[in-house]
């Protein structure tokens, strides 16, 4: 029941954020009665967090499998940006961020900023790598390029969104690629 809850948590808030994952959209989603939702949390705050801590380990978990991956690190990076993604639904870690809720609590901020922060390191090391390797020019900052290409997928799902169309974040995806080679 306890997982149930998780996920269901982890839903409501890609759809609906904070204020809209009620307690009772939480039980209905999980179907669990109220009385197991508050054995195993003590409440909306709690379940959040625990909800939000395991989207942003999903995110670092998911980067660091593509970044680790055999291959060339400029392929490893390709691989990352070019990962299936719900480009129409957006990002479940990214969203967060928009949600003036979650920003303004440090206990459910903590985990979206440490996932984008390891991320965008873990980045930084492969394409410093690949830079290395003579993959990409030696000018070139890993750290700087790393946050840009974190925010040019970010920033591809606010654009796919507007657009309805998710070939528009494919399209974002090529352009930064179509910038590092």
């Amino acid at each position: 029941m306890r997982e149930r809850l998780i996920e269901s948590t982890r839903e409501l808030l890609w759809e609906r954020g904070y204020v809209g994952t009620s307690p009772k959209a939480i039980q209905q989603r999980s179907g669990a009665g109220q009385g197991s939702m508050y054995h195993h949390f003590r409440g909306k705050p709690d379940l959040a967090l625990a909800a939000i801590t395991r989207s942003a380990a999903e995110l670092r978990e998911r980067a660091e499998k593509e970044l680790s991956a055999p291959g060339s690190p400029l392929r490893r990076v390709t691989a990352y940006l070019r990962r299936e993604r719900a480009a129409l639904r957006g990002c479940p870690v990214g969203r967060l961020t928009q949600d003036p809720d979650v920003m303004a609590d440090p206990a459910l901020r903590r985990p979206v900023e440490e996932a984008f922060a390891r991320t965008r390191g873990r980045l930084a090391e492969v394409l410093a790598e690949a830079q290395a390797q003579g993959e990409l020019r030696a000018g070139l900052d890993p750290a700087a390029t790393a946050a840009a290409l974190i925010a040019v997928l970010q920033g591809a799902y606010v654009l796919a969104l507007a657009a309805g169309d998710a070939d528009v974040y494919a399209q974002a995806v090529e352009g930064a690629l179509g910038l590092l080679t």
